[in-house]
């Protein structure tokens, strides 16, 4: 009977470090470094209001891990890690969390074309930045004084528009290493947005506007 029960604690023990050795894994999935030289971090509410500036160098950024109850119909009740809402961003070994908030992370050699947050803008347009005019007045002033061929604008979650970005060239990806982010690059800038929209628009679809 000794041997049995040591055999079982044996089994348990091995079955809750490979558990934490999972959960480590999991964590260590989830983190993400934002690579560049340095960068500016601007925070938005949902209603594209600027709430906090922020700049750094080394940023990390990993999500919290939470262990949830839940029901399986074939093994009953039990545990699982889920990624919580919460995120912890680094920067330059110094913390600060954040949940909910629009966090547009750009290369200090970028410069917004356009800063929507110091305008007066009516968003009754359901969020389609095409129907503003004010909007089209600034592509069009950096169309044709900049000749930049693309423009990303960010907006907030409730479609309100914060910032326009030109470039010849402008691309998307999903990072994988990074929760809810998406990296654009705006001529070889780097660009990450967290919990934000975004449209890619060539210049030429914008008709001039007086």
């Amino acid at each position: 009977m000794k041997r049995i029960a040591s055999i079982l604690i044996t089994i348990i023990l091995v079955i809750s470090i490979s558990g934490c050795e999972w959960a480590s894994k999991q964590v260590t999935e989830l983190k993400g470094d934002i690579t560049g030289n340095e960068y500016n971090i601007d925070t938005f509410d949902n209603y594209g209001q600027l709430t906090l500036k922020t700049h750094g160098k080394k940023i990390t950024v990993s999500p919290n891990i939470v262990r949830d109850r839940v029901y399986d119909t074939d093994n009953g009740w039990g545990y699982a890690q889920t990624e919580s809402s919460v995120i912890t961003i680094t920067i330059d070994g110094k913390e600060m969390e954040s949940c909910g908030d629009t966090c547009i992370f750009y290369d200090k050699k970028l410069t917004p074309d356009y800063d929507f947050t110091v305008e007066s803008i009516d968003s009754d347009d359901n969020g389609n930045i095409l129907n503003n005019t004010l909007f089209a007045k600034s592509v069009n002033k950096i169309k044709n004084v900049l000749g930049k061929s693309r423009v990303v604008v960010i907006k907030s979650q409730m479609g309100t528009p914060i910032y326009a970005f030109s470039g010849n060239s402008i691309y998307w990806e999903v990072d994988e290493n990074l929760p809810k982010f998406t990296k654009l690059s705006v001529d070889g800038h780097p660009l990450y947005i967290h919990r934000a929209n975004f449209q890619i628009i060539d210049t030429a679809l914008i008709d001039n506007v007086e």
